[in-house]
């Protein structure tokens, strides 16, 4: 990790040595970057990578003041590149100072270890996404007019708060890749991040690409809501086993927010967007209501809920099965009762509770017998 102190110094441009590292590293290139804006030369290029471009000055009324708003472009790409650099810094940051202060006092195994930190990095981004949404959603008037998802399509115009956030949001979740290597994340759990790390990647960066960022905006929010408390319960399964009541709630909050999303998404792409007065396909205006790419949106995006709900009951599949089986075990532990047994009679006495005919023989009858 970045930051840290090493007794034994690895060579040089070794992968441990860039592992161990590489938040220094970063740190540099995010500074030379910065050093850009102090020469004239270098600070048109220095601007390009940490301001937001593409800034567009709109007067709504003859009365009110011109607005700043925004549009994407090229030039993003390096806006991204640079908040990656920020998120590989701050994830390294949380690492160092957070969680592995924390894993050194709850012993966790490496299975254990690997699942902490991932939700610990993940539980802080949606924490903080999850606030930035919502005091987005806030200033919109969604809450009130639920028609704005797709009134006045298409949305090329964006204030800063809502295109900073997908610049900070499709940043994270591509600097999440290399991360994969930098967290020496295990061989069997790479496919599993991988997967919904891309469908991240395609989602936000889909929304943002095809004007759709009110509806990607407001599909987040809950979303980020639901994950950010399965994260933060699985962080208090890990401290104390017995505490698994969040994952009740988080049962519950999943299914709502799947339900959530595909109502959201039939109701833009299948009714709203159809019904506006813009329809046709424009690189130029950024128009891109035509049915078949709606069509092409809606499938991912229910193919993608899908896919979670399969995940979702597979892991309650799992959870029931574990619980049935630590049920059976207690069972088999507890010994039970030992039923009493019947005292053996002596060969002289009676045997079950019925005397023999010749213990009844009267001592006069035993002597004639006898002789």
């Amino acid at each position: 990790m970045g930051f840290r102190k090493k007794n034994k110094s690895p060579p040089v441009l070794s992968h441990e040595f860039v592992i161990q590292n590489h938040a220094d590293m970063v740190s540099c290139l995010a500074m030379i970057i910065l050093l850009g804006l102090m020469f004239e030369v270098t600070a048109k290029f220095a601007i390009m990578f940490i301001t937001v471009q593409y800034n567009v000055t709109q007067v709504l009324d003859e009365k009110s003041e011109p607005v700043n708003l925004y549009q994407y472009g090229p030039k993003d790409v390096a806006t991204v590149f640079f908040y990656l650099l920020i998120a590989v810094i701050l994830h390294a940051l949380i690492q160092e100072y957070i969680l592995d202060k924390i894993n050194r006092r709850l012993h966790l195994s490496k299975t254990k270890h690997s699942k902490f930190n991932e939700s610990g990095q993940l539980a802080a981004f949606y924490l903080f996404s999850f606030i930035w949404g919502c005091s987005i959603l806030t200033a919109e008037e969604f809450a009130t007019n639920p028609t704005f998802l797709w009134e006045g399509y298409p949305h090329t115009n964006m204030v800063f708060q809502v295109k900073f956030f997908y610049i900070c949001q499709i940043a994270y979740w591509l600097h999440a890749l290399p991360e994969l290597y930098f967290q020496k994340v295990r061989k069997e759990d790479i496919p599993r991040q991988l997967y919904y790390i891309c469908l991240y990647v395609v989602h936000i960066s889909g929304a943002y690409i095809l004007n759709l960022h009110r509806l990607g905006l407001v599909l987040l929010v809950p979303h980020y809501l639901v994950e950010l408390l399965f994260h933060a319960s699985r962080l208090f399964y890990f401290s104390d086993e017995n505490k698994q009541k969040g994952f009740t709630l988080w049962a519950l909050l999943f299914v709502i927010a799947r339900l959530l999303t595909l109502t959201l998404s039939v109701l833009t792409f299948g009714f709203g967007l159809p019904r506006t007065e813009n329809h046709g396909f424009s690189l130029a205006e950024g128009n891109f209501n035509v049915l078949t790419i709606r069509m092409t949106c809606l499938a991912a995006i229910c193919l993608t809920q899908a896919w979670m709900m399969w995940k979702f009951i597979n892991f309650q599949l799992k959870k029931w099965r574990e619980h049935s089986q630590n049920q059976a075990s207690k069972k088999k532990t507890v010994s039970p009762k030992s039923k009493p047994h019947k005292r053996e009679t002596t060969k002289g006495g009676a045997a079950n509770g019925v005397v023999k005919s010749e213990d009844k023989m009267s001592p006069r009858a035993r002597k004639a017998k006898a002789s």
